[in-house]
């Protein structure tokens, strides 16, 4: 029955509906199972049905209708969705804030334990030096208070000590977490490359060091009519040519350089020390080592298509902010889309 629901939830038509027809599409069917209109819960069925995840979608058919809120947000993160991997970062965020604070409550009752010990020392020494003809008994008394006084602050310190070991714990496993769901968010599932978060962080990391953001330059490469070849071979094929790109690419780069899948069809580069004439050579051999080497594997055994690309390059010296770079390798994109005689182009050239 599970596997009905899942094969049901992701069976579509063979032509490809309009945007406003996916989310009609997914609201209808969370309306049905009485799931709440939250973002994250649009992603993770936008996921299952227009992207086409059977194991997901399986998943959820397995909730039955009225799923919780917690079930939904448990497969958004076991398949690294970006929203629900956020959410959990924010949560594991806020509880270490809670810890934090607890243990400096903690502390702070430690320190008061302290100044009291100390005060009654001091209490006691005056005591002494001003009553030379104290008597052995009252002296004893007040030995005893002290004793009790020291007793009491070396059982607060060792129970302090023993929660705080408890806290360095939980808090080690709070960053795992943490680190868990930043990785997770910044990692394309299907390719395992960088994704677009992740290309903005590094952008946004290179505007901010000292010597500026000079000498670098982005590279936006589009797969050419992508959906159609998806459309026609099927979603498994276009996985498996994301893939191989993916491969390609990571062995076109070098250490300082970066490599991201940013969209279904587009894949950013990021090459530092690098000026417009060699950022254009780079493109080009991009360009010629994907049409060369790649074609759209087929499952109807006819000739096979050739892949091409159109790939847009921006240099960091001629944008002031990441948002400017971005959107003058994205014109520079555009121009090479709209010219299939010259695939690769340049921002301001």
């Amino acid at each position: 029955m599970q596997n009905a629901s899942a094969n049901a939830l992701v069976a579509r038509e063979a032509a490809r509906p309009t945007p406003m027809a996916d989310i009609q599409k997914i609201a209808q069917h969370m309306a049905r199972l009485n799931v709440a209109a939250l973002p994250r819960n649009y992603e993770l069925f936008h996921e299952a049905i227009i992207g086409l995840n059977p194991g997901l979608a399986q998943d959820i058919a397995a909730l039955g209708s009225q799923p919780q809120q917690a079930m939904l947000d448990e497969l958004g993160v076991k398949y690294r969705l970006v929203g629900h991997c956020g959410l959990v970062g924010e949560t594991s965020r806020n509880e270490a804030s809670r810890m934090l604070r607890d243990v400096a409550e903690r502390l702070a009752e430690g320190l008061r334990h302290k100044n009291a010990f100390a005060r009654a020392c001091s209490t006691i020494l005056k005591s002494v030096s001003s009553h030379e003809d104290q008597s052995l008994a009252a002296f004893l008394s007040e030995v005893d208070y002290l004793s009790a006084s020291l007793t009491a602050v070396l059982s607060a310190e060792m129970e302090i000590g023993a929660k705080l070991q408890e806290d360095i714990k939980a808090l080690e496993v709070l960053e795992r977490g943490i680190s868990a769901m930043q990785s997770a968010t910044a990692a394309d599932k299907i390719t395992g490359l960088a994704n677009r978060i992740a290309l903005n962080r590094v952008i946004s990391e290179l505007y901010e060091r000292e010597e500026g953001a000079a000498g670098s330059a982005l590279i936006l490469v589009d797969i050419d009519n992508f959906a159609e070849l998806k459309d026609r071979y099927g979603t498994q094929a276009g996985n498996k040519l994301l893939k191989k790109l993916a491969g390609l690419f990571r062995k076109s780069i070098k250490k300082n350089d970066f490599v991201a899948r940013t969209e279904a069809d587009e894949f950013a580069f990021l090459f530092s020390n690098v000026g417009m004439q060699d950022a254009m050579a780079i493109a080009e051999r991009l360009r010629a080592s994907v049409e060369d080497n790649l074609v759209f594997a087929t499952s109807d055994k006819v000739n096979p298509d050739s892949l091409t690309i159109s790939i847009g390059v921006a240099l960091s010296a001629d944008a002031a902010t990441p948002g400017q770079l971005q959107a003058n390798a994205r014109v520079a994109l555009f121009a090479a889309q709209s010219n299939p005689r010259q695939p690769v182009q340049a921002f301001g050239r």
